[in-house]
């Protein structure tokens, strides 16, 4: 880690507490707040730096997004051996914005995708949003891909349309980091049924030391791929991400819309392009303090709550916990907005604690809440001891 301080670890709950974002802003002072995907720390140095000069010096115009590309490149090469070439990427607004620019770029609409479920809530919203059908091809009892369940999917698409597959890799939110060997069979898979696979890989820098995190791109030439600094370095408000073409479909960027490349922020290309270049001692520092909460957390659902059950997360910062030896009944879904659900909804009332629902993440759900322990350890011990003391009630 260098000299560099274990970032959960700096801030206090009254300096948290004073931000605008979502994370904090939703639900009262009282709440400790572990649902939406946000870390509670302050900005990687090298990161501050940079927007610190750009304010200073006005530099509030539109984004020039070279060097963001040479960064990631040079990022790519060092952390997973890959070296895709510049003209496979485009700078697109976001993740999920540029997943739909490749939807868009494959298929047709109400061409069909695949999701296996269950997965982050937008895999829904966003293909429906363009004019997409979603079905689901659920997870495996063991949270992993279910091959038997993906060619069923992939067989019974609609005849003459052309169905894609949104991967989730890593899986948010089991938090399984996909072997080469499961990503090959995927390919393998998609390429006899004609399926095209397109692969959020916003988590791809947050794999613990026990797995690997393997680029979809480097077992599929014919798929695509879309990164993001925002979730390794918190960055989601400053908007940025990119698109990538597998080698043998790289001509098909050729048919974005011109106005796709003006969709990233000029502070979020500033941001990510630094937290490439220079964030990785931070990063290092961060993954530490997450993998040190990740062995903590189960030790406090032990103490707590200990019919929760919860799988170790091989990657991201987010555990998926299992309720239903508790006895709820989930409810209807009222919308992804309103993340107040079965065992989150009790937590949330009589507990003070925030969850994300399973319910949004689609088939397998049930029951279940998604916990981000990027935070504190005594933010974290304390979320745990108010559920275990509202889950006894």
């Amino acid at each position: 880690m260098g000299d560099v301080q274990n970032p959960l670890e700096i801030l206090g709950l009254d300096q948290l507490r004073r931000r605008q974002s979502i994370k904090w802003r939703a639900f009262g002072d009282e709440v400790l707040p572990l649902w939406v995907a946000e870390m509670d720390t302050p900005l990687a140095e090298p990161i501050a730096r940079a927007l610190r000069d750009m304010i200073e010096l006005g530099d509030t115009g539109y984004p020039h997004t070279g060097p963001y590309v040479d960064a990631f490149l040079h990022f790519a090469q060092q952390r997973w051996d890959w070296t895709p070439r510049p003209e496979q990427i485009r700078p697109v607004r976001d993740v999920m914005t540029g997943a739909v620019e490749a939807l868009q770029l494959i298929g047709e609409l109400w061409d069909t995708v695949i999701v296996s479920s269950p997965v982050y809530p937008p895999f829904f919203m966003y293909p429906v949003s363009a004019g997409r059908r979603v079905v689901e091809a659920p997870l495996g009892a063991d949270g992993r891909l279910d091959f038997d369940m993906l060619e069923e999917s992939f067989n019974l698409r609609t005849t003459g349309g052309q169905a894609a597959y949104l991967l989730s890799n890593p899986h948010n939110p089991t938090g399984v980091a996909h072997t080469k060997r499961e990503l090959e069979q995927l390919a393998q898979l998609s390429a006899d049924y004609g399926v095209r696979v397109v692969a959020d890989e916003i988590h791809a820098p947050l794999v613990y030391s026990n797995a690997k995190f393997t680029p979809y791109l480097t077992v599929d030439p014919r798929g695509y791929s879309v990164m993001s600094a925002s979730k390794a370095w918190n960055l989601a408000g400053l908007k940025a991400g990119l698109l990538i073409a597998g080698e043998e479909v790289t001509s098909e960027l050729a048919a974005l819309a011109p106005e796709t490349s003006h969709g990233p922020s000029h502070a979020g290309v500033v941001a990510q392009t630094a937290a490439y270049a220079e964030g990785h001692e931070w990063l290092d520092a961060a993954l530490a303090g997450l993998e040190a909460n990740r062995a903590l957390l189960p030790e406090l659902l032990a103490e707590s709550a200990p019919e929760v059950k919860m799988t170790s997360p091989e990657s991201t910062y987010l555990a998926w916990l299992d309720f239903t030896a508790y006895g709820f009944d989930d409810e209807p879904n009222g919308g992804v907005e309103t993340p107040v659900l079965g065992p989150a909804k009790h937590l949330l009332s009589e507990a003070k604690v925030a969850l994300t629902p399973g319910h949004a993440f689609g088939t397998g759900g049930e029951r279940h809440a998604r916990l981000n322990f990027a935070a504190s350890q005594a933010v974290l011990t304390e979320a745990v001891q108010r559920m275990g003391a509202a889950l006894e009630r």
